[in-house]
Formats: C-alpha cells, structure tokens, sequence
C-alpha cells in the first residue's frame, strides 16, 4: 500500500519566505510598526516601501549568495586601497528620504557623506543615503520589481550610481542621476566600470555569470 503524503499547510514567515520567494504584505504597515516587526523577524530580509507596503525577502540560495559575497568582497578591497568610505552586504538597512527602507545586496557609502552617519546607535537602520548600490537579481525575484525598486527607491532618493545584474539572461542594468539607463547584454568580456563614483573599481561581469 502506497503511503499518502501531506501537504504542510502551516508556515512560519521564515518558512513562507523560503519556500515561495518574497511576500508582499496587502496591508500598508507604520515605520514603528515595521521596525517592531523586523526586530521581532531578526533573521528575515524584510523592505518597506514609502507608501507603507512590506516585502518579505526570500531567502538567498547558494548562487546569489556567491555572487553577492564577490561583489560585495570585491568592493571592500578596493575601498580598503583607494578610499576611506563605507561598504554595506545585504543586510546594510536604509532609512532613505521618502521614507522607505531598502536593503542593497551591496552598497558604498563616500568620505564626504560619512561625516552625517552617525555612530551613537549601532541597531539603528542607516539614516545616510549610499552613494552607490548593487541588486544581484536572484532566481526568486521579478526583474519589474527590481527595476522599479531601482528607479523609484534608489534613483529618485539620490543615490549616484547603481547596477542592477541579472545573471540569468546576462543583462546588467547601469543607472546614473539624469541619464537613460544603459544595457548591457552578455557578461563574458564585458566590464562594470565605477565611473567617477568609484574611481579605478570594475567588475568582470563573467565574475556574476551561472555555473552550469
């Protein structure tokens, strides 16, 4: 006799994440209450956007997680040598102008804007806008989504650049205040350049291609 299997029907928020990617809340939710619910869901990668909507964040698989960490090291050591700013990974928080709160999988912050972070409270959310950011799209994620979350969340705060990578069809997106956003279509061979923003960093593209 064939044994029958059951179904789960009760998740956790940690379990939903996981298993059915990000999870976007119906109900607009309070900046209070949204800090009091991710200080309840330490472990989960939770946004809210400026109109008070709640986005549980999957959690990340072995591939993007590989890429976040190359990037994200990548850019440590090069702020190491070349600059005295501030790298954030994916759990750097930001408490951006509109009101909003973002989580870049990677993000710099310059010398010139560190002087208004302030240090008096280290579980605070970051209240200084990045100057750079960096969304590594995950298998989960809807390119539209973060496409939007780029133009309207980190463009539109201020921020000076930013990449959004897909490595699923070989696209990196480059954003820059008061320019089209530039395509770039296919990672081998092809180079991200820091610009005046990062003076002198690149990222070989096939570094974030899929292994396999």
């Amino acid at each position: 006799m064939q044994e029958q299997t059951t179904e789960q029907t009760h998740f956790t928020l940690e379990e939903l994440a996981v298993k059915y990617g990000p999870i976007e809340m119906q109900r607009p939710m309070s900046r209070e209450a949204f800090v009091a619910l991710a200080e309840r869901y330490p472990n989960l990668a939770v946004e809210r956007d400026a109109d008070g909507t709640i986005t549980f964040m999957a959690a990340l698989k072995k591939g993007s997680g590989r890429r976040e960490s190359k990037l994200h090291g990548l850019l440590f050591l090069w702020n190491l040598q070349h600059s005295h700013g501030e790298v954030f990974g994916p759990n750097g928080t930001y408490d951006l102008p509109d009101g909003a709160t973002k989580m870049p999988d990677v993000s710099w912050i310059s010398p010139e804007r560190l002087p208004d972070l302030s240090d008096d409270d280290e579980e605070a959310f970051i209240q200084v806008l990045p100057d750079f950011v960096a969304e590594i799209r995950s298998q989960s994620d809807r390119l539209n989504k973060l496409q939007a979350k780029m133009t309207d969340s980190w463009m539109a705060n201020g921020v000076r650049l930013a990449w959004l990578i897909d490595p699923y069809e070989e696209k990196a997106y480059v954003y820059r205040q008061g320019k089209a956003v530039e395509v770039v279509s296919g990672f081998e061979s092809r180079i991200l350049s820091g610009e005046d923003v990062l003076p002198g960093f690149e990222l070989e593209l096939r570094e974030m291609m899929r292994k396999g």
